[in-house]
């Protein structure tokens, strides 16, 4: 009876297991692995490196949990969010470049200043602006990007079929009031080391 109950336990772990696989990709975000321009083999070097480097981040400092984050694109380290002084960016990233198969750093992090409530509002009205933009618009994969904004600036990372769907995507941006400035971290599909068949 216990090794029928432990034998059902199991099973169902490892049902639910692959449920959160196969409904959220490797991301963990919604993508699914059949729409990412990657190879699989890439996306899983990416997902292992992203979470390798989000590991060691919290294990610096637990603070990082809410205020960094990470994206790994082919190899391609992005670090986005806030610090409270710029050797905790500088730290930050030496250790995105120490993470085993990083290719590029690039560190988006800002430095913390007083909080400004109307200032974060415009910021989350800019961001919603632009995926809505990007969803509604069908020469744009909107699955493929990842979009920030902190104080009007937008930080767009992903990847593009095309330089013209790269250059659509960042035309949306500009277009959106109050935007002051438009940072894209865009790779085309065929800059990558490995493309899928």
């Amino acid at each position: 009876m216990k090794i029928k109950i432990i034998l059902i336990i199991f099973t169902a772990t490892l049902l639910l297991g692959c449920v959160g696989v196969s409904s959220k990709g490797i991301f963990g975000t919604g993508v699914s692995v059949a729409l990412d321009p990657r190879t699989v083999g890439t996306q899983i070097d990416d997902s292992i490196m992203q979470k390798n480097l989000a590991a060691r981040i919290i294990s610096k400092d637990k603070k990082y949990l809410l205020s960094v984050n990470s994206k790994v694109l082919d190899g391609r380290i992005f670090l986005t969010g806030k610090v409270d002084n710029p050797e905790e960016k500088l730290k930050l990233t030496k250790l995105a470049w120490e993470t085993k198969g990083a290719r590029s750093v690039r560190n988006d992090i800002k430095i913390k200043e007083e909080f400004n409530f109307k200032q974060s509002a415009k910021d989350i009205l800019i961001t919603s602006q632009l995926r809505t933009a990007i969803i509604l618009n069908k020469n744009i994969k909107a699955s493929n990007y990842q979009i920030d904004t902190y104080k009007k600036k937008i930080y767009i990372y992903g990847i593009a079929k095309t330089s013209e769907e790269k250059d659509l995507i960042i035309s949306e941006a500009q277009e959106i009031l109050d935007v002051e400035d438009v940072v894209a971290s865009i790779i085309l599909v065929e800059d990558l080391r490995v493309q899928k068949d």
